[in-house]
């Protein structure tokens, strides 16, 4: 298998990680919050060890998503990890989530099914898996991460698997350093890239599994993707010109296709706009798609919202005026798409065949070269 480089790892290690404890100006608060940490290591440890004993399984896959607290992206994850289950019957595969927000909204349950019931899921960090997972001493371990561009997010990924190698989270919770070692001695653990990872492989194909899904609607009028961006600042590996990438690969299907994001700077909904007057497409259909793993908050509110809450007539570059109430007050007719009888816009997990680039990122994953560091160096 192909290796990934020590310098580019060099430049992972940069990424920003969220810290394992917050600053608390009392002792007592800090030894609570290790203890919280600990068991929280322990509850995971258990539970993965128990799904080992009953699959006798030496593989794991670990899927790592930003996350959501919306039921809908729940479901998407759950056919998601559904798929990676029959892609890799040889192996356990679990879910995690990078966002403590999301982990914390939506184990309290912020969000409600299209029933009205409230919806609680648990979801758990990378590092507490990994934990698990090497706990439980799986002999292979493939991480993939369902970010949609190597940026920021990704980073952290690269960053939590370095870190779970190196035993770096707490000192109550250390792994048998002979165990990892083994791991990184027979080139056991892999990354799988993001979904627009390679512009020359990548980014082609998946313009083409979107247009092979929305030709159609690209025959009545505009189709254009939001995706998320990173800002300026955290632009990591600048990855933000995977959107222009891929709004260029789209149009060689056809011209009226579009990508924007809500935070990559020069590439937001008015720009995206200006770009299509600029074509001459003044008026007409704008069907609009989420550019993005999951349909949550960005799809729902930012891309789909109606009515005055979304939209600031004094201020209509405003980003929070929606995408929807945005084209609809500049004289386009924007539809929210979505699959027949469904009452939510897709995400990218949903779409077989973009789903589909992910598992091959997984069956093609690179050993982490270099991941690895012996916590006895002196041995």
């Amino acid at each position: 298998m192909k290796k990934i480089k020590s310098f580019v790892l060099a430049a992972l290690a940069i990424a920003m990680v969220a810290p394992v404890f917050t600053a608390c100006g009392d002792d007592d608060n800090t030894v609570n919050n290790i203890n919280n940490i600990v068991s929280e290591y322990t509850y995971n440890d258990q539970l993965v060890a128990d799904q080992k004993a009953r699959s006798k399984k030496n593989v794991a896959v670990l899927l790592v998503a930003f996350g959501s607290t919306w039921n809908n992206a729940f479901q998407a994850f759950d056919k998601a990890k559904a798929a990676y289950e029959q892609a890799f019957p040889e192996a356990d595969v679990y879910m995690s989530f990078s966002s403590d927000i999301c982990i914390n909204r939506a184990s309290a349950g912020e969000n409600v099914d299209d029933n009205g019931n409230i919806v609680k899921r648990d979801y758990y960090e990378p590092r507490y898996l990994l934990h698990a997972i090497g706990a439980a001493k799986y002999s292979k371990i493939y991480v993939q991460s369902l970010q949609v561009i190597p940026g920021e997010e990704f980073a952290a990924v690269v960053a939590s698997v370095k870190k779970f190698m190196n035993n770096g989270y707490i000192a109550d919770a250390h792994l048998d350093d002979k165990y990892l070692e083994k791991l990184a001695e027979d080139e056991a653990i892999f990354l799988g890239m993001p979904l627009l990872n390679d512009p020359e492989e990548d980014v082609p194909e998946v313009a083409k599994q979107l247009n092979a899904l929305y030709a159609a609607e690209a025959a009545q009028g505009v189709v254009a993707f939001m995706g998320h961006g990173n800002p300026d600042s955290y632009d990591t590996f600048k990855a933000n010109v995977r959107y222009d990438q891929l709004e260029k690969a789209l149009q060689e299907h056809n011209t009226k296709y579009f990508v924007g994001t809500v935070d990559m700077p020069n590439n937001y909904k008015q720009n995206v706009k200006k770009r299509m007057t600029d074509n001459g497409i003044n008026n007409g259909k704008i069907f609009l798609h989420a550019l993005m793993s999951i349909a949550g908050d960005h799809a729902h509110n930012d891309m789909a919202g109606e009515g005055d809450k979304y939209w600031n007539e004094e201020k209509p570059e405003s980003e929070d005026n929606s995408w929807f109430m945005y084209f609809k007050n500049f004289g386009y007719e924007p539809i929210v798409s979505m699959p027949a009888g469904n009452k939510h816009p897709q995400g990218l997990l949903e779409l077989p065949g973009v789903l589909n680039v992910w598992i091959q990122h997984t069956k093609n994953a690179e050993f982490l070269e270099d991941a690895y560091h012996s916590m006895y160096p002196e041995e």
